[in-house]
């Protein structure tokens, strides 16, 4: 029988050198192993190995290359990655630093992140997960900021949005600033309290330096401002930091926010700022608080008229927090410190020492360095002493007793009063004990 001429496609090499046949060749190999041909005659024909066809007609068609099977470094550690990578928030490079550490294997950052990419997903689900709760009436105002550029007379102009949501009812209050300091948030929060007639259980924030000094992620410690806890304190609520990294669990003002930039700004311009104050009140008075909300299923304005606006601390005529002042003040040779003409007493060690001096909701706090040294009621009086006994003690010596009688009367004002230096012996007298 005369051998068909078959014209032969064109065969390429891996890196390897071996030479690879197409998918076409593959076939006629297939074809002509049919008809009966023998192995040596069909790599004749197609000039190949004979080994080369005897490959592919029992493979029954192409066969894929398959990379051979090497060691890895990372091998038999996976459950280790994974548990480091999820307990490391997903740093590799923290990951890379305790595997040298530990396991004595350096690799390179590419190599790890390589490793631990199909752990990503269960930090990316982690991150996202939520459970939502709903919030007793009263109970709970969430607040944030919003950044977001503006066109005000024909300039765009950077506006802060501040943004407080009632957690129950979901009423809103929107307040526009120029910035975004403490001062910011105290008015923020203060004209919600004005809009909603009264002051919630707590408020719950981010973690903003304003207001947050320190947040610790593992043990949930947290160190608020100092002005933040007096201001709380003026109003009568509690405040309450999200987890760092975890601004969802404030979920409610997270898209409030949102809402607010897109729905009330979002394609507008405004002829000036006040314009544009103007324009976000009426928006929360006719729009955000009368819509269907889409999880309650009611109107906010009259879910926090019928169960949330009496669960309110009332406002009892409280003025504004923004009297607050803080001074820097010496302390004299009495042991005081001198405040809109009265004087206030700290420990006597103080003496000579400058002391930050913070007044505010009715109170004088004074701090040394960052510990807070003496706490009195502010006076409403003009040149009064207002002294703690326990600051002079150990004035008169280690082992002398302190006559204190004639000091804690001693906050009657005078019409006169005499120099911090020269004051009645009677008032020496009685502090060492005795008379000269």
């Amino acid at each position: 029988m005369k051998e068909e001429r078959i014209t032969q496609s064109p065969s390429w090499s891996d890196l390897r050198g071996q030479v690879m046949k197409t998918p076409d060749d593959v076939a006629e190999m297939l074809r002509l192993k049919a008809c009966g041909w023998g192995l040596k005659r069909i790599a004749r024909q197609l000039g190949c190995s004979h080994h080369t066809v005897k490959g592919y007609v029992a493979a029954g068609g192409v066969k894929p290359f398959k990379s051979p099977e090497r060691t890895k470094l990372l091998d038999g550690l996976e459950d280790w990655l994974r548990e480091r990578f999820i307990r490391h928030r997903g740093n590799a490079d923290v990951v890379r630093q305790d595997l040298l550490a530990e396991q004595g294997v350096a690799v390179s950052r590419r190599t790890l992140q390589r490793a631990v990419q199909p752990y990503r997903q269960a930090i990316k689900a982690e991150a996202l997960a939520t459970t939502r709760f709903e919030t007793p009436p009263g109970r709970q105002l969430q607040i944030d900021f919003g950044e977001r550029l503006v066109e005000i007379g024909g300039v765009k102009s950077k506006a802060f949005v501040f943004v407080a949501t009632l957690g129950h009812s979901r009423r809103l209050h929107v307040r526009a600033f120029r910035a975004e300091k403490q001062e910011h948030w105290f008015a923020g929060l203060e004209s919600a309290f004005t809009t909603f007639g009264g002051v919630p259980e707590e408020v719950l924030m981010d973690n903003p330096r304003a207001l947050v000094v320190r947040h610790d992620a593992v043990s949930r410690s947290v160190q608020f401002n100092e002005k933040l806890i007096a201001f709380a304190k003026h109003w009568g609520f509690r405040p309450r930091a999200c987890a760092p990294y975890r601004a969802r669990t404030k979920g409610k003002t997270e898209s409030g926010v949102g809402y607010v930039k897109k729905n009330a700004i979002a394609g507008h311009s405004f002829a000036s700022w006040e314009a544009f104050e103007g324009h976000l009140a009426k928006w929360e008075r006719e729009v955000a608080n009368v819509r269907t909300h889409g999880t309650t299923g009611e109107a906010p304005i009259g879910r926090f008229a019928r169960d949330e606006a009496h669960r309110l601390k009332p406002l009892g005529g409280r003025s504004s927090f923004g009297l607050l002042r803080e001074l820097i003040r010496v302390v004299g040779n009495d042991c005081a410190v001198e405040i809109d003409t009265n004087s206030y007493s700290v420990p006597w060690r103080l003496i000579g020492e400058r002391v930050a001096v913070t007044v505010a909701a009715g109170e004088v706090h004074i701090r040394h360095g960052v510990r807070e040294v003496a706490v009195h009621k502010q006076s409403e009086g003009r040149r009064l002493r207002i002294v703690d006994p326990a600051h002079l003690d150990g004035v008169a010596g280690r082992d002398g007793a302190v006559c204190r009688a004639a000091i804690a009367v001693s906050t009657v004002p005078t019409s006169t009063p005499p120099p911090s230096l020269l004051r009645p012996l009677a008032e020496y007298e009685a502090a060492i004990g005795g008379s000269f």
